[in-house]
């Protein structure tokens, strides 16, 4: 067991980025991670620990600042109280930062785009931890490349008729509620994208195959085969999904650098902690030069990720300018950062680094998903290059 405990040393608060109010949110988040509701989640049964997780950051108020109220408007959501969010449960947890992202992620198309009867409906539930939601874009063929979505729906009168399959879905299995992107046909490409509301019990629904990944999360294929829905369930206008689901990513897409550097954190203290501790050679780990010179770049590495990242999410909150770019910067620095990181600490470890319960070894398990998901690493380099082209 590690001496290093799961609270987070938050000295960068007082960065300029941040407010008084983020401040009283890491006390929150504080309290929540010391009040052992971690410590009491069985990992061996990820469905159960995902529930249990997302209740008790329901009822901890954990869940206040990722998931929109009734009547309220999910563009005014904060993004650097999300990454603080993020960076603090990843720390801890790395299937608590999955569960708190994918009750925002499933939600934020609901709040943006669904009618008031649908948003009293789900939101209160997701908010409170009650429900559990899903987030329905990537299909086989249409990954990075959404304008290449075959699953569609068709008008039928009052309704909708989806059929096809979507893939890679987190919480895909075990959601109570599921934002599903659809080809409508309006208009080629992305914008013929609708979206829509969507529950397990609709008939119709089902569920392909559940996968398993390197490191544990609810992962699953979903198929629907004409499942039908009242058109009441759609949300925005006809042909407004892809609009909705990019609004929506836009909203979150800089934690996923947060939640990125959450893992090099806690990897980065678990070094120092061995390094102080494990005798070698007459001295300690640390005393070698070798290991200070690695854990001067690691620390310093992770800074500035962390300055990409916190500048991206404060440029959303107080300039209220476009992110495109410096999300892209933010997400593909601080997941390849927080590789190069973790991977330093195992071998620092030795041995030990790749024991299964060691920290670090699930550290370097969870930190892989981060570099592909959400937009690859190859991805953003390409969104960088492109809004650089535009705008010189």
């Amino acid at each position: 067991m590690s001496a290093v405990a799961k609270v987070i040393k938050r000295d960068w608060l007082d960065w300029p980025f941040f407010e008084p109010r983020h401040h009283t949110i890491g006390e929150r988040l504080d309290h929540f991670v010391q009040s052992g509701a971690l410590d009491t989640i069985d990992h061996g049964d990820v469905d159960g620990a995902c529930r249990k997780l997302v209740r008790a950051m329901g009822e901890a108020g954990v869940l206040d600042c990722a998931v929109a109220a009734p009547d309220g408007d999910a563009t005014t959501i904060d993004s650097r109280s999300i990454c603080l969010s993020r960076e603090s449960l990843a720390y801890a947890d790395g299937l608590a930062d999955f569960a708190f992202a994918m009750q925002g992620l499933g939600s934020g198309a609901i709040a943006l785009g669904g009618s008031a009867e649908l948003r009293k409906a789900v939101l209160p539930k997701v908010r409170s931890g009650e429900w559990l939601a899903a987030f329905a874009l990537s299909e086989k063929e249409a990954g990075s490349d959404v304008a290449a979505m075959s699953c569609a729906a068709r008008a039928d009168g009052d309704d909708y008729v989806i059929d096809g399959e979507k893939t890679w879905i987190s919480n895909g299995g075990i959601a109570d509620v599921y934002t599903l992107f659809a080809r409508t046909g309006e208009a080629p490409g992305a914008r013929g994208i609708s979206a829509f509301v969507v529950f397990p019990d609709d008939p119709g629904f089902g569920i392909a195959d559940r996968i398993d990944v390197i490191a544990p999360h609810p992962l699953a294929t979903l198929r629907f085969a004409n499942c039908r829905i009242p058109a009441s369930r759609r949300l925005g206008a006809p042909g407004g999904g892809f609009k909705l689901a990019m609004q929506t990513l836009d909203i979150f897409r800089a934690s996923v650098a947060a939640a990125a550097l959450g893992f090099a954190r806690r990897a980065l203290d678990e070094a120092l902690s061995h390094a102080r501790s494990r005798r070698m050679f007459g001295a300690t780990l640390g005393d070698l030069q070798l290991t200070q010179a690695a854990l001067g770049d690691m620390a310093t590495d992770t800074d500035a990720a962390a300055l990409l990242t916190y500048r991206a999410a404060w440029r959303r909150d107080v300039q209220k300018l476009p992110t495109t770019r410096e999300a892209a910067m933010a997400k593909l620095t601080a997941t390849e950062t927080a590789q190069r990181v973790i991977d330093r600490a195992v071998q620092m470890f030795g041995g030990r680094g790749v024991r299964k319960g060691e920290v670090v070894e699930s550290l370097y398990r969870e930190i892989r998903a981060l570099r592909i998901y959400e937009g690859a690493t190859e991805v953003q380099k390409l969104i960088v290059a492109r809004d650089l082209l535009k705008s010189r």
